[in-house]
């Protein structure tokens, strides 16, 4: 990004609403432990509400900085945050608490409206990398909740026969 650009889009970001919006929602999420919380709904319906919460950084990526590489990376966090509070048998919900995915996702858009070439060389050299473990990602995930479906229905009828 040029250093115009650059500037116009750290103006954009710091008069946005929809940035103050994801300063509160990563503040929520990750400080008051709120995706931890809705992580310990049953079914992965926590963690992809949780998930939802990440389509304010995706826009704002989209949208006021457009960036495919640094939204990419974006849901590339996003997704991961999403599978670990899958893992079954509250491994993942414990997890959950101490992933920051948010806080990692508001760290990724500052550096790169800010121009810190740590984080944009980070961004642009996982660009193709966060495409491809996003679509593996969304099978694992459609993979885990398929399981996790499954091995509760399994232990429904186990514990319903021994009774």
């Amino acid at each position: 990004m040029k250093e115009a650009n650059r500037l116009k889009a750290q103006e954009r970001m710091n008069d946005s609403n929809v940035y103050k919006a994801m300063e509160q929602t990563q503040r929520v999420m990750d400080d008051y432990y709120l995706d931890g919380i809705l992580g310990l709904l049953p079914y992965g319906i926590g963690d992809i509400l949780s998930a939802l919460f990440a389509l304010l950084y995706v826009w704002f990526a989209f949208v006021k900085i457009r960036s495919i590489p640094l939204a990419l990376a974006i849901i590339n966090n996003s997704l991961r945050d999403v599978l670990l509070g899958l893992i079954p048998f509250y491994i993942g919900d414990v997890i959950d608490f101490f992933h920051k995915a948010n806080r990692e996702n508001m760290q990724l858009v500052r550096g790169f409206v800010e121009g810190d070439k740590e984080v944009i060389r980070d961004v642009n050299r996982k660009a193709v990398q966060s495409a491809l473990l996003i679509v593996l990602m969304i099978v694992l995930i459609i993979a885990m909740i398929v399981l996790l479906v499954s091995l509760t229905t399994w232990l429904i009828h186990l514990i319903g026969s021994l009774f």
